[in-house]
């Protein structure tokens, strides 16, 4: 999930006094004293901290028994800070975070299974593919449910008006978006007097390429007897291969914002120096608050392959194992992600509800900011496979990011980008399956 490091100092400090004293582990009421439960959030945008603090304020106020704590955290290092809680028995109660981190969590003891816990109207609001992304092995062979998914992030394509009229290409739909060849031509079509049809900033390829590999059914990890492997075949390649024709072969595609992370386009965008970039959902929010006065843009929804199925990867949130008050602290969950708050906390930071009451919520349907196009693209969000490899985040950040930014480059061949993400990524892998 996105992350800034203007909180990472201040967190520091505050995850220390306010769970480090007294996380849900120590915390006990007196007969006559309400239940009091810290509650761990990582929201960060000015919209999205101020949702999140009204809707424990307004539970304070309707539930003098409960009362939550909000305690601000940080993506910058929430996981280190809860191995040292959990270790120390100062977790907080209910605790913000990402599915990929529930894993080991779960693993280790110290997430509350909540299958049994959860209330049927929650249960039901979330689909099943929302759920397989908190649903994981407790470490002894069962599968259980260590977090209530609530966000949600897709790939969109946000794209310049003007040059995307003028163009004449079909503009796609929900319903009917661009394969990757018409996507392909698009590019290829607006890629003239200087400018380029597509920028693809690739500074952190892997959870983009391979969110998007599923469009061909490229799942980059296969599991056979028990053992997790790294699979790089045709399905893998397709739309590496098809990002790298657009870079060397079409030149549609702006070699100045390859090294470049996610937002860093945004100036040469606005100027027109090339028409369409591929991004996350959340990024229509720094579009819609900073261009320039007269700038037109649309959102489209992103290409499809044999499928138009994306990876998904939710925000969650967990209950300690710890926890002195489990019910009341699934209570207050129950309350915070309904779905007049989900939409809420949706629109505070710019990603897709999993909550099915949320999604029909005008303010996620109108086709202000491009949200109509962005809440229509969840429902091809499917489990990330990645997110069940254990080992997986080392495999990303020492063998292939390294690895896909020397390939969209063009200082290494698809093949030789295969056999580096395979042989190194499996030696990797050995170490966590022993």
């Amino acid at each position: 999930m996105r992350i800034t490091s203007a909180l990472a100092a201040a967190a520091i400090l505050t995850l220390a006094a306010a769970c480090g004293g007294g996380g849900g582990a120590q915390s006990s009421s007196a007969p006559n004293e309400p239940v009091k439960i810290n509650f761990l959030s990582l929201a960060w945008q000015k919209e999205s901290v101020a949702a999140n603090k009204q809707l424990v304020d307004e539970w304070n106020k309707a539930n003098p028994n409960i009362q939550v704590t909000y305690v601000q955290g940080s993506w910058d290092n929430v996981n280190d800070q809860l191995v040292t809680q959990f270790a120390g028995g100062t977790a907080p109660d209910v605790i913000h975070n990402d599915s990929p981190a529930l894993s080991g969590f779960a693993s280790d003891g110290y997430l509350l299974d909540l299958k049994d816990k959860l209330p049927a109207e929650l249960k039901s609001d979330i689909p099943q593919p929302a759920w397989d992304t908190v649903t994981f092995d407790d470490g002894k062979g069962q599968q259980g449910v260590y977090g209530v998914p609530f966000l949600q992030e897709s790939q969109v394509i946000i794209a310049n008006k003007k040059l995307l009229d003028a163009s004449g290409v079909r503009v796609p739909t929900a319903d009917s978006p661009w394969t990757w060849d018409e996507f392909s031509a698009a590019a290829k079509k607006m890629t003239k007097d200087g400018n380029f049809g597509v920028a693809w900033p690739m500074k952190s390829p892997v959870n983009k390429t391979l969110n998007l590999a599923l469009n061909f059914g490229g799942t980059f990890f296969q599991t056979a007897d028990g053992k997790t492997t790294v699979k790089v075949g045709p399905e893998e390649r397709e739309v590496l291969q098809r990002i790298h024709d657009q870079l060397y072969k079409d030149k549609s595609a702006d070699p100045a914002a390859l090294g470049q992370g996610t937002a860093d386009p945004l100036p040469a965008f606005y100027k027109g120096k090339f028409a369409l970039l591929p991004a996350g959902v959340y990024l229509r929010q720094q579009v819609a608050e900073q261009a320039p006065e007269g700038f037109e843009w649309v959102t489209l929804p992103a290409p499809k392959g044999t499928s138009a199925q994306q990876g998904a990867v939710s925000q969650t949130l967990s209950i300690a194992q710890d926890s002195k008050h489990p019910d009341e602290a699934m209570k207050f969950i129950a309350f915070f992600l309904n779905g007049p708050n989900q939409a809420k906390l949706a629109k505070g930071d710019w990603l897709l509800p999993t909550s099915q009451a949320a999604a029909a919520d005008p303010a996620m349907t109108t086709k202000e900011n491009g949200w109509d196009v962005a809440t229509a693209s969840a429902k091809n969000l499917v489990v990330a496979p990645f997110l069940k490899v254990n080992g997986f985040d080392e495999w990303k950040t020492k063998v292939a990011t390294p690895t896909l930014q020397e390939y969209f480059a063009n200082k290494i061949t698809i093949d030789q980008a295969a056999s580096k993400l395979v042989e190194d990524g499996n030696k990797v892998l050995e170490r966590y399956q022993r």
